[in-house]
């Protein structure tokens, strides 16, 4: 098997999607320091991008989860 179709195996098991969600997640952080930033210096387009952001991580996480559901998670958390 090569590295490239593990990386891929990976990126479609249970682990992998956790990891993506939580990098996911973690891009909250940044997205959140921007707002915060443009809303002090009264900066509407940078709230604007700040806004996007959330909404594409928002978005990036649902299809992560939905992808957990169908691999038949039965985590706790997932319900």
């Amino acid at each position: 098997m090569s590295k490239l179709s593990k990386a891929k195996d990976f990126k479609k098991s249970k682990s992998g999607l956790y990891l993506s969600m939580a990098t996911t997640a973690f891009g909250a952080v940044s997205v959140a320091k921007q707002a915060k930033k443009a809303r002090l210096e009264s900066d509407t387009l940078r709230l604007v991008d700040a806004a996007v952001s959330a909404a594409a991580i928002v978005t990036g996480l649902a299809i992560l989860y939905r992808e957990l559901k169908r691999l038949g998670d039965d985590d706790v958390l997932l319900g």
